[in-house]
């Protein structure tokens, strides 16, 4: 088994295992996690796409580095903003998790009055 093999299989599990913890999992800084997993596998799908080309005997090719390495960049500053409002939110609602439900007094009236 090549390293190219090994990588991608790597890269599909973690775009796999993003794309399950983003469907599947409520609670806000777990989904932040598991987009954080998928950006990962994408990444290195990126770099086996540029290291494809050198082992067929052509030079690396420049595009797909300089993807990864901006695609990192604003990852990190995507997460860091939204880690930012995960926090604000506590500090506003005492909570990271947002209500599911409709709020008290929108829906019909019970007793049917």
């Amino acid at each position: 088994m090549s390293s190219v093999t090994v990588f991608g299989l790597c890269a599909a599990a973690a775009v796999g295992l993003g794309l399950y913890g983003l469907i599947t999992n409520p609670q806000p800084l777990r989904k932040i996690i598991a987009f954080n997993l998928l950006g990962s596998g994408v990444f290195l799908l990126f770099g086996i796409v540029g290291r494809r080309g050198a082992a067929a005997g052509f030079g690396n090719d420049p595009v797909p580095q300089a993807l990864v390495i901006t695609g990192v960049v604003v990852a990190f500053s995507a997460t860091a903003l939204a880690i930012a409002l995960l926090l604000r939110l506590f500090q506003t609602a005492g909570s990271t998790t947002l209500r599911s439900g409709a709020p008290e007094g929108a829906g019909p009236d019970p007793s049917g009055d």
